[in-house]
């Protein structure tokens, strides 16, 4: 199987490879040295399960997300489709404004089905085809705590902050038209807080 790496990250190692005649991401969970081993296997595994397990799930809710092929849970390794797509991040300025409100759509419809996704950058997301997939659930999480979703948007919101900084404003405006479209004025109302709590924290704790 020819593979050829495309991304270390601090969990997993992602390669590019085939599976059965078409294009697939071989992701593969990094052993940590500094864990018991067995405790490291366990939750490799369980990782590896929950993610392609989340996949699977998000998928039903009408996410874009890349389709598993195969788990190996020996090598704590998943084979995804390929998503052929350019990164939101490396898009123009002006797409990304205009495709942040789709984002906030996704992101609300994870959010109201209890998925956290753990690592909203927008390498993560794809466009392919006119359509915005989500990938890369390894950090996420089923919860309905609004605290968890909370921190999802704050994350967002800071990734926006720092590498499109030009155009957080018009982009941040349009995620949280999308994503209110989708949770409803209440829970939104609500989630909004609870992101300006988690900033005053910050700032308080940066001040002190």
């Amino acid at each position: 199987m020819l593979m050829k790496l495309v991304k270390k990250g601090a969990e997993a190692d992602l390669y590019q490879t085939k599976w059965q005649n078409s294009n697939a991401i071989l992701k593969i969970r990094k052993i940590k040295k500094y864990r018991n081993p067995s405790l490291d296997s366990k939750i490799r595994k369980q990782r590896t399960i929950k993610e392609s397990q989340t996949l699977s799930l998000v998928k039903s809710y009408g996410i874009p997300a890349p389709l598993v092929y195969f788990v190996n849970l020996d090598k704590t390794s998943i084979i995804m489709q390929e998503i052929p797509g350019k990164p939101v991040h490396d898009l123009s300025e002006s797409k990304i404004i205009g495709l942040s409100k789709d984002i906030g759509k996704l992101v609300g419809t994870l959010h109201k089905n209890g998925i956290m996704h753990g690592d909203l950058t927008t390498s993560n997301f794809i466009l392919f085809q006119k359509t915005v997939y989500v990938i890369d659930f390894g950090l996420s999480q089923i919860t309905i705590k609004p605290e968890d979703h909370a921190v999802d948007l704050r994350l967002i919101k800071e990734i926006l902050n720092s590498a499109h900084a030009k155009i957080m404003f018009s982009s941040w405006k349009n995620f949280l038209n999308g994503y209110k479209s989708i949770v409803g004025q209440a829970y939104y109302a609500k989630i909004t807080k609870l992101v300006s709590d988690i900033e005053s924290r910050g700032r308080y704790a940066q001040v002190v």
